[in-house]
């Protein structure tokens, strides 16, 4: 008689640690982030998974990429774009806890040449030379915007001639969709200069490529802004992940990356 009530018992507390185990490994934040980010958030998520036990999901990729996506219908906890018109066009949609938006950190963009320099690329006079072979992002890609900004800044600057702008755009070989192809295309050889962000000449890629500095008059600062989806099944980590990115922590990691403190 009794081993009949302890058993039932014990399927019930086996059947129960079975029910609590599934519902913690089904705890995960999933982060929406521009690909500049890679190696910062990278960093940033295992602090967090560290301190709150929580898997942290990221889905790096070009910010308008990741806008795209999250109008389509996919879930997401956080989003973090590399510039504001793309969060502002999910806020406009309606899809962002307002509230929790803030900017976070700065980039700027620079040039990035192989390391061995094979078309002696020395400063942005040399990006009108005929052959020479630029890759950059797309339009809609932050990165590609702000490459486009200071070309046009360029062009309207005497110093660099009435076709700088034209001869500049007809040396680009390829437009990608996220700043981490065109650091790889530069890193492999495959073109002889590229836009990038300062933040990408990270210590892995120290040996493949260096970089030209753009002076500050024809620069473009990057702004970051991050937020919690109003969808988020996991409002209050969420903000949590946020808080961390903005903490004097996060801000550190972001430094050491090569990114501009707000």
């Amino acid at each position: 008689m009794i081993k009949r009530l302890i058993l039932p018992a014990m399927v019930f507390i086996v059947a129960l640690t079975a029910v609590a185990g599934a519902s913690e490994e089904q705890k995960e934040l999933t982060v929406f982030t521009a690909a500049s980010l890679t190696g910062a958030f990278g960093e940033i998520g295992g602090i967090f998974e560290n301190e709150t036990g929580m898997t942290v999901a990221f889905n790096f990729d070009g910010s308008q990429a990741l806008r795209t996506q999250i109008e389509n219908g996919a879930y997401t906890d956080v989003f973090a774009s590399a510039n504001k018109k793309q969060m502002n066009a999910v806020k406009d949609a309606g899809l962002i806890n307002n509230s929790s938006m803030i900017v976070f950190t700065k980039n700027k963009i620079s040039l990035i040449i192989p390391k061995d320099n094979p078309a002696q690329i020395n400063n942005l006079s040399d990006l009108a030379r005929p052959g020479v072979k630029i890759v950059m992002g797309t339009k809609d890609v932050p990165v590609g915007d702000y490459a486009l900004q200071i070309i046009n800044k360029l062009g309207n600057d005497s110093a660099y001639g009435p076709d700088y702008k034209t001869k500049v755009l007809e040396n680009v070989i390829s437009e990608e969709t996220n700043v981490n192809y065109v650091v790889t295309k530069v890193a492999l050889g495959e073109a002889d200069v590229g836009f990038a962000y300062v933040s990408d000449i990270t210590e892995d890629l120290a040996g493949k490529v260096d970089k030209i500095d753009i002076p500050d008059e024809f620069n473009v600062i990057g702004e970051y802004p991050i937020a919690v989806m109003n969808e988020s099944k996991y409002p209050a980590e969420s903000q949590e992940f946020v808080n961390l990115v903005v903490s004097d922590e996060g801000k550190a990691v972001l430094l050491k990356y090569g990114f501009t403190p707000v």
